[in-house]
């Protein structure tokens, strides 16, 4: 299986790069074939197309997803590419959870209508490092994608 993991983040190497850093490790250790891209939002996303599961993210800043990763959803033939397609989403918050849950998620959820949300996230930054959170959201995201596959009858 192949996986992308499309992200946005304004520093280079802070928590939100590796944590993508991290879940890209969890899922090779599963046997994937994994990619990641930084999102812009004026780009090409027709490369989706080679991918099995597409895992999206972003951190939160000023009550907005940042901004790349919402402006490739409404601006760049994303949304389109990811019709039919398994995909994941976390955010990257200060905020407490229910409230990121609440305001957050929906930011990125709106703009993917037609896609199989096979799960999502919402990392706190104490969370961003912890590699036992970090496998299991891995393992949400492996295992709802082998019932996906099953049901679909591409995988005994």
């Amino acid at each position: 299986m192949k996986a992308i993991i499309l992200y946005d983040s304004r520093s280079e190497g802070g928590s939100t790069d590796r944590l993508v850093d991290a879940i890209g490790q969890k899922l090779a250790g599963k046997g994937m074939d994994v990619e990641k891209a930084r999102c812009r939002a004026q780009a090409d996303y027709s490369f989706i197309s080679e991918f099995d599961l597409v895992i999206m993210g972003a951190p939160v800043y000023y009550l907005m997803v940042s901004s790349q990763l919402l402006g490739a959803l409404i601006q760049s033939n994303l949304s389109s590419m990811l019709k039919n397609k398994n995909t994941a989403l976390f955010l990257t918050c200060g905020s407490p959870q229910p409230m990121a849950e609440l305001l957050y998620m929906p930011q990125m959820k709106m703009n993917l209508q037609g896609s199989r949300i096979l799960a999502e996230k919402v990392f706190a930054p104490a969370e961003t490092s912890d590699m036992e959170v970090i496998g299991e959201y891995v393992d949400t995201i492996y295992a709802e994608w082998l019932k996906e596959e099953e049901r679909r009858g591409k995988r005994k």
